[in-house]
């Protein structure tokens, strides 16, 4: 492995490449210079898997976890509350599908349980009930909400419990695609990884706010 530095948007960096950098056609290293002086905080959120990438997609967590070769709808999704406004965003891998939107009655006190629930509601209202379903968070509290109402235990009620109009619909949905035997997966993958369907979830999520166009649910 040998390394060619550049002088690139001000600053000195570092890029690895196979073999000598004297065989890096002039076209590749003027891409390498464009992606890095793009301004605008996120990676693109394009997912290929074929050649190189296809073994870097391969070994990365959801790679590992079995996420690009799921027989069904990949999705992630993310949820933020900011400075008392709530927003939410779900990404669909499979389908190039997203949703975005504000979230409703900040007034009762805000937190960001109630916009990463509103984000996993965004995923499967957005999914057909005999599909299967992987979706990715990383916020491990929605994971323990909604455990709450799967398998046996003591009885559930929504009485009392924080955010019930948007955990009720969630749990809905859920019901019918257990009653049709469709399998649906949450699972907790680590945040700021870099992995494209977390930071297309993060990127709606981000611009939902202040995007007039972004419509208010459950409010």
């Amino acid at each position: 492995m040998a390394t060619e530095q550049h002088q690139m948007c001000s600053e000195r960096r570092v890029c690895f490449v196979l073999g000598s950098p004297r065989h890096v056609a002039d076209e590749q290293k003027a891409a390498l210079k464009k992606a890095a002086g793009v301004s605008g905080g996120k990676d693109e959120c394009q997912v290929r898997l074929k050649g190189r990438e296809h073994y870097y997609r391969m070994g990365t967590e959801i790679g590992m976890l079995g996420g690009y070769r799921f027989q069904g709808q990949v999705t992630a999704g993310d949820g933020l509350d900011k400075k008392g406004k709530m927003e939410a965003g779900y990404n669909n891998l499979m389908e190039k599908k997203k949703q975005q939107c504000k979230v409703g009655r900040e007034e009762e006190g805000s937190s960001s349980n109630r916009p990463e629930l509103a984000a996993s509601l965004l995923a499967l209202r957005d999914t057909r009930i005999e599909e299967p379903l992987l979706y990715l968070c990383d916020n491990q509290s929605l994971l323990k909400t909604v455990n709450r109402w799967i398998g046996e235990g003591g009885k559930a009620t929504l009485v009392g419990a924080p955010d019930a109009d948007i955990l009720a619909a969630a749990i809905e949905i859920i019901r019918k695609k257990i009653a049709a035997g469709t399998a649906t997966f949450l699972v907790k993958v680590k945040s700021h990884r870099r992995e494209p369907a977390n930071e297309g979830a993060d990127i709606l999520m981000d611009k939902a706010i202040s995007d007039p166009k972004v419509g208010r649910e459950w409010y």
